[in-house]
């Protein structure tokens, strides 16, 4: 199982930013998607999920309403999107894809993820 992150950058204070998260290897159908985000000198933290079994996202307090997060299977590839608007400089964070097999527990918890992508640097200007 791969995961590739992409779509990080440099952003102004209300902008806007796609993350794509392309998933690879999956023989599973019931997974999960995360994405987790960790800034300097904090912890990783959980910003949103979807899950493959019933569609369900899921999402931390701090960026409902601005983040959304959705899903292409198309052609046989599995890209899981974070549509993030009205950014904030908090925002600034490295963010990251991680994949859970099978059902989904609790999902803002890292260590229930199988695996993980390389992180993507999102920089939010004030």
């Amino acid at each position: 199982v791969q995961l590739q992150a992409s779509g990080g950058g440099l952003v102004q204070a209300g902008g806007s930013l796609r993350l794509s998260c392309a998933a690879s290897g999956f023989t599973f159908d019931d997974y999960a998607i995360g994405w987790f985000r960790q800034a300097p000198g904090k912890e990783r933290e959980g910003v949103s999920c979807i899950s493959s079994s019933d569609g369900g996202t899921y999402y931390t307090d701090s960026v409902k309403g601005r983040f959304t997060i959705s899903s292409d299977n198309a052609n046989a590839k599995r890209t899981v999107y974070l549509q993030m608007n009205s950014l904030k400089p908090e925002d600034t964070a490295v963010y990251y894809c991680a994949a859970r097999l099978g059902d989904l527990g609790v999902w803002a918890d890292a260590t229930e993820y199988d695996y993980w992508g390389q992180g993507t640097l999102v920089t939010v200007s004030s």
